[in-house]
Protein backbone atom coordinates (compact mmCIF):
# COMPACT_ATOMS: atom_id res chain seq x y z
CA UNK A 1 0.00 0.00 0.00
CA UNK A 2 2.77 2.26 1.01
CA UNK A 3 4.94 1.86 -2.23
CA UNK A 4 1.32 2.23 -4.26
CA UNK A 5 0.80 5.80 -2.37
CA UNK A 6 4.20 6.76 -3.23
CA UNK A 7 3.84 6.25 -6.64
CA UNK A 8 0.62 8.14 -6.85
CA UNK A 9 2.41 11.11 -4.98
CA UNK A 10 5.45 10.87 -7.22
CA UNK A 11 2.78 11.03 -10.37
CA UNK A 12 0.76 13.95 -8.76
CA UNK A 13 4.25 15.88 -7.73
CA UNK A 14 5.08 15.00 -11.24
CA UNK A 15 2.00 16.31 -13.74
CA UNK A 16 2.05 19.71 -11.64
CA UNK A 17 5.14 20.45 -13.48
CA UNK A 18 3.66 19.72 -16.55
CA UNK A 19 3.74 22.78 -19.08
CA UNK A 20 0.78 25.20 -18.51
CA UNK A 21 -0.33 24.73 -22.05
CA UNK A 22 -2.17 21.03 -21.21
CA UNK A 23 -4.89 23.03 -19.23
CA UNK A 24 -7.49 25.05 -21.22
CA UNK A 25 -7.68 28.59 -19.24
CA UNK A 26 -11.65 28.80 -20.12
CA UNK A 27 -14.14 28.05 -17.46
CA UNK A 28 -14.28 28.39 -14.15
CA UNK A 29 -12.28 26.28 -11.63
CA UNK A 30 -13.63 23.84 -8.81
CA UNK A 31 -12.66 22.20 -6.47
CA UNK A 32 -11.65 18.35 -6.12
CA UNK A 33 -15.10 17.66 -4.85
CA UNK A 34 -16.99 20.07 -7.19
CA UNK A 35 -16.64 22.93 -4.38
CA UNK A 36 -18.23 25.96 -6.12
CA UNK A 37 -20.34 24.30 -8.56
CA UNK A 38 -24.09 24.89 -7.59
CA UNK A 39 -26.53 22.04 -7.84
CA UNK A 40 -30.54 22.29 -8.83
CA UNK A 41 -31.44 20.66 -4.64
CA UNK A 42 -29.74 20.77 -1.20
CA UNK A 43 -26.63 17.68 -1.43
CA UNK A 44 -27.02 16.16 1.64
CA UNK A 45 -23.98 13.46 2.65
CA UNK A 46 -23.46 9.67 3.59
CA UNK A 47 -20.39 8.74 5.58
CA UNK A 48 -19.61 5.68 5.63
CA UNK A 49 -16.70 3.84 5.80
CA UNK A 50 -15.25 0.87 2.71
CA UNK A 51 -12.02 -0.40 2.18
CA UNK A 52 -10.62 0.91 5.49
CA UNK A 53 -11.34 4.70 4.00
CA UNK A 54 -13.57 7.24 5.59
CA UNK A 55 -16.01 7.65 2.82
CA UNK A 56 -18.96 10.52 2.22
CA UNK A 57 -21.20 9.90 -0.62
CA UNK A 58 -22.91 13.18 -1.84
CA UNK A 59 -26.47 13.04 -2.96
CA UNK A 60 -29.41 14.59 -3.61
CA UNK A 61 -32.78 13.20 -1.84
CA UNK A 62 -36.14 15.37 -3.74
CA UNK A 63 -39.68 14.99 -2.42
CA UNK A 64 -42.76 15.35 -4.49
CA UNK A 65 -45.09 17.52 -3.43
CA UNK A 66 -48.05 15.04 -4.53
CA UNK A 67 -46.07 11.98 -3.97
CA UNK A 68 -46.84 8.43 -5.56
CA UNK A 69 -45.57 6.82 -3.19
CA UNK A 70 -42.45 5.49 -5.38
CA UNK A 71 -38.61 6.48 -5.59
CA UNK A 72 -36.45 6.79 -8.38
CA UNK A 73 -32.51 6.59 -7.96
CA UNK A 74 -30.82 7.68 -10.53
CA UNK A 75 -27.28 6.81 -11.66
CA UNK A 76 -25.05 8.96 -13.11
CA UNK A 77 -22.09 8.69 -16.12
CA UNK A 78 -18.56 8.57 -16.07
CA UNK A 79 -18.29 11.94 -17.33
CA UNK A 80 -21.40 13.13 -15.26
CA UNK A 81 -22.73 14.31 -12.48
CA UNK A 82 -25.87 13.91 -10.00
CA UNK A 83 -26.41 17.85 -11.12
CA UNK A 84 -26.73 16.89 -14.67
CA UNK A 85 -29.82 14.76 -14.30
CA UNK A 86 -31.20 17.99 -13.36
CA UNK A 87 -34.21 18.00 -15.44
CA UNK A 88 -35.13 14.55 -15.14
CA UNK A 89 -35.32 14.90 -11.48
CA UNK A 90 -37.90 17.89 -11.98
CA UNK A 91 -39.33 15.85 -14.50
CA UNK A 92 -39.78 12.59 -12.37
CA UNK A 93 -40.82 14.69 -9.10
CA UNK A 94 -43.57 16.61 -11.33
CA UNK A 95 -44.96 13.02 -11.88
CA UNK A 96 -45.20 11.83 -8.01
CA UNK A 97 -41.92 10.44 -7.73
CA UNK A 98 -39.51 11.00 -4.57
CA UNK A 99 -35.45 10.87 -6.17
CA UNK A 100 -32.21 10.23 -4.93
CA UNK A 101 -29.67 11.24 -7.06
CA UNK A 102 -25.97 10.67 -6.13
CA UNK A 103 -22.53 11.28 -6.77
CA UNK A 104 -20.43 7.40 -6.58
CA UNK A 105 -17.35 7.72 -4.74
CA UNK A 106 -14.47 8.82 -6.70
CA UNK A 107 -16.68 11.73 -8.80
CA UNK A 108 -17.98 14.88 -8.51
CA UNK A 109 -19.31 16.18 -4.81
CA UNK A 110 -18.29 13.00 -3.37
CA UNK A 111 -14.91 11.26 -1.73
CA UNK A 112 -11.73 10.69 -3.96
CA UNK A 113 -9.78 8.57 -2.72
CA UNK A 114 -5.98 7.70 -3.00
CA UNK A 115 -6.60 4.29 -3.94
CA UNK A 116 -10.26 2.19 -4.53
CA UNK A 117 -10.93 -1.19 -5.65
CA UNK A 118 -13.62 0.21 -7.90
CA UNK A 119 -16.29 -2.29 -8.98
CA UNK A 120 -19.11 -1.75 -10.04
CA UNK A 121 -20.14 -4.33 -7.28
CA UNK A 122 -18.65 -2.09 -4.38
CA UNK A 123 -20.58 1.07 -6.20
CA UNK A 124 -23.79 -0.96 -6.06
CA UNK A 125 -23.25 -2.09 -2.10
CA UNK A 126 -22.83 1.68 -1.49
CA UNK A 127 -25.87 2.84 -2.85
CA UNK A 128 -27.93 0.07 -1.35
CA UNK A 129 -26.78 1.43 1.97
CA UNK A 130 -27.39 4.93 1.30
CA UNK A 131 -30.69 3.53 0.66
CA UNK A 132 -31.38 1.54 3.50
CA UNK A 133 -29.52 4.41 5.38
CA UNK A 134 -32.77 6.38 4.27
CA UNK A 135 -35.36 3.41 4.94
CA UNK A 136 -35.99 3.12 1.77
CA UNK A 137 -36.47 -0.60 0.18
CA UNK A 138 -37.77 -0.73 -3.22
CA UNK A 139 -36.74 1.37 -6.07
CA UNK A 140 -37.21 1.64 -9.85
CA UNK A 141 -33.20 2.45 -10.25
CA UNK A 142 -32.38 4.48 -13.75
CA UNK A 143 -28.76 4.59 -15.65
CA UNK A 144 -27.27 6.68 -18.03
CA UNK A 145 -24.08 6.12 -19.47
CA UNK A 146 -21.72 4.72 -16.99
CA UNK A 147 -24.64 4.83 -14.77
CA UNK A 148 -26.87 2.07 -16.87
CA UNK A 149 -23.73 -0.61 -16.57
CA UNK A 150 -23.86 -0.02 -12.29
CA UNK A 151 -27.62 0.52 -12.34
CA UNK A 152 -27.68 -3.34 -14.27
CA UNK A 153 -25.27 -4.29 -11.65
CA UNK A 154 -27.47 -3.11 -8.88
CA UNK A 155 -30.20 -4.79 -10.30
CA UNK A 156 -28.50 -8.27 -10.67
CA UNK A 157 -27.25 -8.16 -7.13
CA UNK A 158 -30.79 -6.68 -5.39
CA UNK A 159 -33.88 -8.30 -7.55
CA UNK A 160 -36.30 -8.03 -4.78
CA UNK A 161 -35.28 -4.42 -4.01
CA UNK A 162 -35.65 -3.39 -7.66
CA UNK A 163 -38.96 -2.32 -9.25
CA UNK A 164 -38.06 -1.67 -13.15
CA UNK A 165 -34.61 -0.98 -14.41
CA UNK A 166 -33.79 2.08 -16.96
CA UNK A 167 -31.30 2.41 -19.19
CA UNK A 168 -30.55 5.83 -20.83
CA UNK A 169 -27.84 5.27 -23.94
CA UNK A 170 -25.96 2.43 -21.03
CA UNK A 171 -21.74 2.36 -21.96
CA UNK A 172 -21.19 -1.56 -21.72
CA UNK A 173 -23.64 -3.02 -24.37
CA UNK A 174 -20.56 -4.44 -26.13
CA UNK A 175 -17.51 -5.81 -24.62
CA UNK A 176 -14.63 -3.58 -26.14
CA UNK A 177 -11.35 -5.64 -25.07
CA UNK A 178 -12.67 -8.28 -26.94
CA UNK A 179 -13.24 -6.38 -29.75
CA UNK A 180 -9.83 -4.47 -30.71
CA UNK A 181 -9.67 -2.06 -27.77
CA UNK A 182 -6.43 -2.24 -26.59
CA UNK A 183 -5.60 -2.58 -22.73
CA UNK A 184 -4.66 0.95 -21.23
CA UNK A 185 -3.26 0.07 -17.46
CA UNK A 186 -4.38 3.18 -15.23
CA UNK A 187 -0.86 5.02 -15.43
CA UNK A 188 -1.50 5.29 -18.68
CA UNK A 189 -4.82 6.74 -18.05
CA UNK A 190 -3.72 8.90 -15.48
CA UNK A 191 -1.42 10.73 -18.43
CA UNK A 192 -3.96 11.15 -20.77
CA UNK A 193 -6.72 12.32 -18.07
CA UNK A 194 -4.52 15.06 -17.01
CA UNK A 195 -4.87 16.32 -20.46
CA UNK A 196 -7.80 17.27 -19.88
CA UNK A 197 -9.35 20.87 -20.91
CA UNK A 198 -13.07 22.69 -21.85
CA UNK A 199 -12.02 22.60 -25.55
CA UNK A 200 -11.44 19.09 -25.76
CA UNK A 201 -14.84 18.63 -23.99
CA UNK A 202 -16.64 20.51 -25.55
CA UNK A 203 -16.26 19.16 -29.08
CA UNK A 204 -16.35 15.19 -27.84
CA UNK A 205 -19.91 16.58 -26.56
CA UNK A 206 -20.78 17.68 -29.58
CA UNK A 207 -20.10 14.84 -31.57
CA UNK A 208 -21.03 12.12 -29.55
CA UNK A 209 -23.25 13.32 -26.54
CA UNK A 210 -25.86 15.79 -28.99
CA UNK A 211 -25.22 14.10 -32.55
CA UNK A 212 -23.20 17.37 -33.70
CA UNK A 213 -25.66 19.53 -32.17
CA UNK A 214 -24.84 22.23 -29.48
CA UNK A 215 -27.35 24.78 -27.36
CA UNK A 216 -25.51 27.32 -24.93
CA UNK A 217 -27.37 25.49 -21.81
CA UNK A 218 -24.60 22.90 -23.08
CA UNK A 219 -21.42 24.74 -21.34
CA UNK A 220 -23.11 24.29 -18.08
CA UNK A 221 -22.37 20.45 -18.43
CA UNK A 222 -18.57 20.92 -19.93
CA UNK A 223 -17.53 23.94 -17.25
CA UNK A 224 -18.65 20.97 -14.78
CA UNK A 225 -16.40 18.49 -15.84
CA UNK A 226 -13.41 20.42 -16.80
CA UNK A 227 -13.54 22.90 -13.54
CA UNK A 228 -12.74 19.90 -11.75
CA UNK A 229 -9.31 19.66 -13.65
CA UNK A 230 -8.64 22.98 -13.22
CA UNK A 231 -8.31 23.24 -9.57
CA UNK A 232 -5.89 22.44 -6.50
CA UNK A 233 -7.12 19.03 -7.11
CA UNK A 234 -6.70 17.81 -10.37
CA UNK A 235 -4.32 14.94 -9.97
CA UNK A 236 -6.69 13.39 -7.34
CA UNK A 237 -9.28 14.24 -10.07
CA UNK A 238 -7.47 12.78 -12.72
CA UNK A 239 -6.34 9.58 -10.58
CA UNK A 240 -10.17 8.35 -9.69
CA UNK A 241 -10.99 8.74 -13.26
CA UNK A 242 -8.21 6.56 -14.56
CA UNK A 243 -9.32 3.94 -11.70
CA UNK A 244 -12.83 3.93 -12.84
CA UNK A 245 -11.84 3.48 -16.38
CA UNK A 246 -9.95 0.77 -15.52
CA UNK A 247 -13.41 -0.93 -14.02
CA UNK A 248 -15.49 0.27 -17.12
CA UNK A 249 -12.81 -1.61 -18.98
CA UNK A 250 -12.76 -4.73 -17.70
CA UNK A 251 -15.95 -5.33 -16.39
CA UNK A 252 -18.80 -5.79 -18.82
CA UNK A 253 -22.35 -6.29 -17.33
CA UNK A 254 -23.40 -7.28 -21.28
CA UNK A 255 -23.03 -10.90 -20.85
CA UNK A 256 -24.85 -11.19 -17.74
CA UNK A 257 -28.50 -9.25 -19.59
CA UNK A 258 -30.36 -12.61 -19.99
CA UNK A 259 -30.33 -13.42 -16.06
CA UNK A 260 -31.87 -10.24 -15.42
CA UNK A 261 -35.12 -10.57 -13.41
CA UNK A 262 -36.85 -7.05 -13.35
CA UNK A 263 -38.61 -5.29 -15.98
CA UNK A 264 -36.50 -3.16 -17.83
CA UNK A 265 -36.88 0.20 -19.88
CA UNK A 266 -34.01 0.62 -22.47
CA UNK A 267 -34.18 4.48 -23.68
CA UNK A 268 -31.49 5.13 -27.03
CA UNK A 269 -30.04 7.87 -28.45
CA UNK A 270 -29.31 5.58 -31.97
CA UNK A 271 -26.75 8.91 -33.01
CA UNK A 272 -24.67 7.71 -30.15
CA UNK A 273 -21.54 6.60 -31.06
CA UNK A 274 -19.46 5.96 -27.73
CA UNK A 275 -17.01 3.54 -27.27
CA UNK A 276 -14.21 4.31 -25.04
CA UNK A 277 -11.07 3.22 -26.05
CA UNK A 278 -12.11 2.80 -29.60
CA UNK A 279 -9.59 5.86 -30.86
CA UNK A 280 -6.59 2.88 -30.13
CA UNK A 281 -8.18 0.35 -31.82
CA UNK A 282 -7.18 -0.61 -35.34
CA UNK A 283 -9.54 1.11 -38.21
CA UNK A 284 -10.95 -1.71 -39.26
CA UNK A 285 -12.26 -2.71 -35.61
CA UNK A 286 -12.66 1.14 -35.03
CA UNK A 287 -15.71 1.99 -37.29
CA UNK A 288 -17.83 -1.10 -36.21
CA UNK A 289 -17.56 -0.11 -32.55
CA UNK A 290 -20.55 2.00 -30.98
CA UNK A 291 -22.93 1.71 -33.27
CA UNK A 292 -26.18 2.42 -30.60
CA UNK A 293 -29.05 1.68 -33.44
CA UNK A 294 -28.10 -2.19 -33.58
CA UNK A 295 -26.27 -1.76 -29.85
CA UNK A 296 -30.11 -1.09 -28.62
CA UNK A 297 -31.70 -3.58 -29.82
CA UNK A 298 -28.90 -6.10 -29.45
CA UNK A 299 -29.65 -5.06 -26.32
CA UNK A 300 -33.37 -5.46 -25.86
CA UNK A 301 -32.96 -8.79 -27.33
CA UNK A 302 -30.55 -10.22 -24.54
CA UNK A 303 -32.67 -8.93 -21.62
CA UNK A 304 -35.69 -10.84 -20.62
CA UNK A 305 -39.09 -8.41 -20.41
CA UNK A 306 -37.24 -5.65 -21.94
CA UNK A 307 -39.14 -2.91 -23.43
CA UNK A 308 -37.02 -0.14 -26.30
CA UNK A 309 -37.71 3.35 -26.98
CA UNK A 310 -35.59 5.05 -29.42
CA UNK A 311 -34.86 8.28 -30.38
CA UNK A 312 -33.55 8.25 -34.22
CA UNK A 313 -32.63 11.99 -34.49
CA UNK A 314 -30.14 11.52 -30.92
CA UNK A 315 -27.15 11.33 -29.24
CA UNK A 316 -25.60 9.68 -26.31
CA UNK A 317 -27.31 12.19 -24.10
CA UNK A 318 -31.15 12.60 -25.28
CA UNK A 319 -32.89 13.57 -21.56
CA UNK A 320 -30.23 16.77 -21.98
CA UNK A 321 -30.81 17.20 -25.82
CA UNK A 322 -34.23 16.76 -25.99
CA UNK A 323 -35.60 16.88 -22.55
CA UNK A 324 -39.41 17.20 -23.16
CA UNK A 325 -39.47 14.59 -25.74
CA UNK A 326 -37.30 12.22 -23.75
CA UNK A 327 -39.39 12.49 -20.60
CA UNK A 328 -42.51 12.18 -22.12
CA UNK A 329 -41.14 8.62 -23.44
CA UNK A 330 -39.63 8.22 -20.20
CA UNK A 331 -42.97 8.21 -18.40
CA UNK A 332 -44.93 6.29 -20.71
CA UNK A 333 -42.42 3.56 -20.32
CA UNK A 334 -42.48 3.91 -16.10
CA UNK A 335 -44.33 0.79 -14.58
CA UNK A 336 -47.88 2.38 -13.62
Amino acid sequence: MRTRLTRFLSIAILSASLPAIAWSQEGPSYGAELQGFDYPYPVKSYAFTSQGKDLHMRYMDVASAKPNGRTVVLMHGKNFCAATWEGTIKALTNEGYRVIAADQIGFCKSTKPDHYQYSFHQLATNTHALLESLGIKRVTVMGHSMGGMLATRYALLYPQQTEQLVMVNPIGLEDWKTLGVPYRTVDQWYENELKTNAKGIRSYQQNTYYAGQWKSEFDRWVNMQAGMYKGDGKNIVAWNSALTYEMVYTQPVVYEFPTLKVPTLLLIGTRDNTAIGKNLAPPEQREKLGNYAVLGKQAAKAIPNATLLEFDDLGHSPQIQQPERFHAALMQGLLK
